[in-house]
């Protein structure tokens, strides 16, 4: 008889059967983390601290209402990421570069290094020392160069 095999499967022609999972609550475990890794990471199930940025979508009434009666300025779009969803403006009055997030984008182009906008200004929470821009408005392409609208429509100017 040989080591490991039951006297019947020894013996018989069948195939051996298909190994069965563990039912003990041990091994139940390891198989759900297991299964855990092969998931995409989300920002709910891992420690990741939740960004702090107020999107269009998660500012609060009052702060798109404060922002919304305040001045409107100039700048001039220093960078912006399609893929990563923010860029910087420089403003036309000088000081430091103003944050701006793709949900605060009007129009239908992309904005692209050198491209004049117009905006409002909005804090940044948790403690409302940096600014962001909001209502960003394209005012004029930066000329020689290529721009892409949402879409993905690419139009030079």
């Amino acid at each position: 008889m040989h080591v490991g095999r039951s006297p019947r499967s020894a013996m018989s022609s069948e195939p051996p059967a298909p190994p069965q999972p563990p039912t003990h609550q041990a091994s139940a475990g390891l198989l759900d983390t297991q299964r855990a890794r092969h998931r995409s990471p989300s920002p709910l199930r891992s420690n990741a601290v939740p960004s702090p940025l107020p999107t269009r979508r998660t500012r609060t009434f009052s702060a798109t209402v404060r922002a919304s009666q305040g001045p409107i300025y100039k700048g001039v779009c220093k960078c912006f990421c399609r893929s990563k969803g923010h860029g910087f403006i420089t403003p036309a009055d000088g000081g430091p570069d103003i944050f701006l997030h793709i949900s605060d984008v009007e129009g239908e182009y992309v904005p692209v290094e050198g491209d004049e906008v117009t905006y409002k200004m909005c804090s940044i929470p948790p403690k409302h020392e940096k600014l962001q821009a909001v209502e960003v408005v394209i005012t004029h392409l930066a000329p020689g160069t290529k721009h892409e609208t949402w879409s993905g429509h690419v139009v030079s100017s």
